[in-house]
């Protein structure tokens, strides 16, 4: 019922589309500044939550009909008539737009080399935000779709950067020595 409430604006088209540059710009960001571990999460978070993402849409096949039935003619307007033609409103849950959205800005904001640089980071929160936004204000997304990657960036987290594999390993390893 909360999607019915949230009203369809064409001009979240602009952070929707944005998403892809700031996608491709953080990975190329990413592997040319981060340090190798900082990669590597980031890395394993965009891959394996993306791999999860497309897993439950492979077990659970799920869709929408938020869609509005009229379409401003406006130059954002004919951007939402092509995503819309190119883009079906199916395996939406979870949303790889807001899951993704949130492994960058998370791996922006704990890139080192991106500490001292809080335009950046506050910008990357900002168009992440928007990002999120857009998907609900676009109709390309439920609300629940939106928890939903909010949900699986929270699972990648611990397992990307709170848990200490090396940590975790070491005392495995002395359990096998003393066994």
């Amino acid at each position: 019922p909360i999607d019915h409430v949230i009203p369809f604006c064409e001009y979240f088209i602009i952070p929707y589309v944005l998403w892809f540059f700031y996608i491709a710009a953080s990975c190329v960001y990413m592997v040319l500044k981060a340090s190798n571990s900082e990669f590597l999460k980031f890395a394993l978070s965009l891959i394996v939550g993306m791999s999860i993402a497309l897993l439950i849409c492979m077990i659970y096949p799920n869709g929408l009909t938020l869609r509005p039935d009229y379409i401003p003619d406006n130059f954002c307007g004919r951007m939402i008539s092509t995503l819309y033609s190119t883009d079906t409103s199916t395996n939406v849950f979870p949303s790889i737009h807001v899951y993704n959205s949130l492994a960058v800005h998370i791996a922006l904001n704990k890139c080192e080399s991106l500490k001292k640089y809080k335009v950046v980071r506050y910008s990357s929160l900002v168009l992440c935000i928007l990002i999120c936004m857009s998907t609900v204000f676009l109709k390309q997304h439920s609300v629940l779709d939106v928890i939903g990657g909010f949900a699986l960036m929270m699972v990648m987290y611990l397992l990307c950067y709170v848990v200490d594999y090396n940590r975790l390993f070491k005392r495995s390893e002395k359990k096998i020595e003393t066994a």
